[in-house]
Parts: structure tokens; C-alpha cells; sequence
């Protein structure tokens, strides 16, 4: 990039998932004319749409939204592809004078976006092939035998657990904060994450995700990535009969519990981070950046 390139103002919106993320980006890019790049790594898949907890169409007109069923489920989509998306997002908004909201909780997506991460070295292709014959347990068990740190990782995401052992747990070389760049996070406890965790399983039971997690199942292997995903993997035993409703829905509350636990860790590590309670506060955080 140009040294001499000023970087376009920024909001980026991080914080653990059911936290309300989306719901603050879509109120500040309403107040501040903004529009809205999506950091998850399920929602980029076409047809993955409740259990991703995609925005509404309704809310999709109200603010124009990027990085939503950009790939088919079947394709790979990983940081360096989000940091492309991402950054090219953010130069048309701003080419219309709006204001770019990065939202999600995707933390390497997020990082690769605002440290500008350098995935130029290319993975040994022969070491690749050799790990992409292990199934998941025999990764999880080499990860956790040469001791390398998952906090914030997906252990259930094949293709990371095998980045993360070809770098011997090293990230890719990253720069310094992106300018003109506010980070907020949203600042919730435990207590209440569970319950809306809680509530946001049964609206998407309510919403179909049953049917629509059957009708992805018919269509596509439980190998594929997005079929891995949490609101999604929970269902292949029930759909062979060997787990109850209940059991499913009991599932999904509890590795998604786990996963805003490494989500959580992993952005307690950004110091750059403005942490908010409410809207307010995320109002006066972002006025403040705009009028400097």
C-alpha cells in the first residue's frame, strides 16, 4: 500500500457472538450514514442463513450490507479472502461518502483486516496433502501434543487446525493498528451472554433452522465447512435418529457458550479495543473519532 495513502475512517464493531453486535452497527449506520461489512465466517456462504444469524432482508434494505452469501458452501473462504473483501468494501463506501462499519466475531478476520496481516508465504503443499488425510480428533490431539495455543480458534475447523499446526502456532507477520480506525467492543456479562444465547436458539428453532439445516444436509456433505459450523454440525445425529430435539438444542447453547469464551480471549488481547456498555456510549466513542 502507498505510504502515502490516507486510509478511509473506519468503524469496526467486535465482541463475543449474541452480544448484539449487529444490532449497534446497524443503529450507528443508520445515525451515521454508514454501511455495513459482515466479519463472519459462516454468513459468506450462500444458504446459510439462519443458523448464521444473517441480518434480515428487512434490515438489508434499511443499510446496504457486504461480505453476505458472497461464496458457495462448497468453496473455501478464509481471512486473506475476508481481508480483499473487506478492504475493497471499505473504498467504494467511502468513494460515496459513506461511512464503513466492519461488524462480527470473527477475530482473524477482523485482525487481518486492522493489522494488515501478510499471507504471502505459501503452506508446504506436501506436508498440506499429508495433514488433510488426518481427521479432525488426530489434528486436535497434534495441536494439543506440541502444545499450541487455540484460544479464539474453531478446533472443529479442519483447514485452521491445520494452519495452526503448519505455523507451529505462529500468526502471520502483522503491522501496526490501521489508521483512522476505531475499534469498539461490546462489553457484556456472562450472566447475561447465556441468556441471550438462550433466546437466540429458540428464535432460530422458530425460524426454521431445522428444515433449513435438513434441506442443506440433503444437499451438501457434513465435511464441508460450513456444515461444521455451530447451529449446523449439532444436527447430524438427530437427523439419523440418534439425538433427540432437546439434545440438539442443548448442544448448540453450550458450544456456543465455548466459542464466545475464545472470542472473548481473543479480543481482551487488542489494546486498541474501546469497550461499550450501550449505545450511548458507542454514540459519543464515534462522534468523537468523526469530528477529529
Amino acid at each position: 500500500m502507498n505510504l502515502h495513502t490516507v486510509e478511509p475512517s473506519t468503524i469496526v464493531i467486535v465482541g463475543v457472538t449474541a452480544s448484539g453486535k449487529s444490532a449497534l452497527a446497524l443503529r450507528l449506520a443508520q445515525q451515521f450514514d454508514g454501511e455495513i461489512i459482515s466479519a463472519d465466517a459462516t454468513a459468506v456462504y450462500k444458504g446459510f442463513t439462519i443458523g448464521a444469524a444473517k441480518p434480515s432482508q428487512k434490515d438489508r434494505i434499511l443499510v446496504p450490507h457486504y461480505g453476505l452469501d458472497v461464496t458457495e458452501p462448497t468453496h473455501s473462504f478464509n481471512a486473506a479472502a475476508f481481508k480483499q473483501l473487506a478492504q475493497g468494501a471499505v473504498e467504494e463506501i467511502a468513494k460515496r461518502k459513506k461511512l464503513p462499519i466492519i461488524v462480527g466475531g470473527s477475530g482473524l478476520y477482523i485482525d487481518s483486516f486492522l493489522f494488515d496481516y501478510d499471507f504471502r508465504t505459501p503452506p508446504d503443499s506436501l506436508l498440506r496433502q499429508q495433514f488433510n488425510k488426518y481427521s479432525l480428533e488426530e489434528l486436535q490431539n497434534i495441536a494439543q501434543r506440541k502444545q499450541l495455543d487455540t484460544n479464539g480458534l474453531d478446533i472443529q475447523n479442519k483447514r485452521r487446525l491445520i494452519r495452526l499446526i503448519e505455523t507451529e502456532g505462529q500468526t502471520v507477520p502483522k503491522k501496526d493498528l490501521r489508521a483512522n480506525t476505531l475499534v469498539l467492543g461490546i462489553d457484556i456479562s456472562k450472566e447475561t451472554l447465556q441468556t441471550r444465547i438462550m433466546q437466540r436458539t429458540a428464535c432460530m428453532l422458530e425460524q426454521g433452522l431445522e428444515a433449513e439445516v435438513k434441506a442443506l444436509s440433503q444437499k451438501y456433505d457434513w465435511s464441508i465447512e460450513p456444515m461444521r459450523a455451530i447451529g449446523y454440525r449439532e444436527w447430524r445425529d438427530y437427523f439419523s435418529g440418534k439425538k433427540q430435539l432437546d439434545e440438539v438444542r442443548e448442544e448448540i447453547i453450550a458450544h456456543t457458550m465455548q466459542l464466545a469464551k475464545k472470542q472473548r480471549t481473543w479480543f481482551r488481547r487488542n489494546k486498541a479495543i474501546r469497550w461499550v456498555n450501550n449505545y450511548n456510549e458507542a454514540v459519543v466513542y464515534t462522534t468523537t473519532f468523526l469530528n477529529k
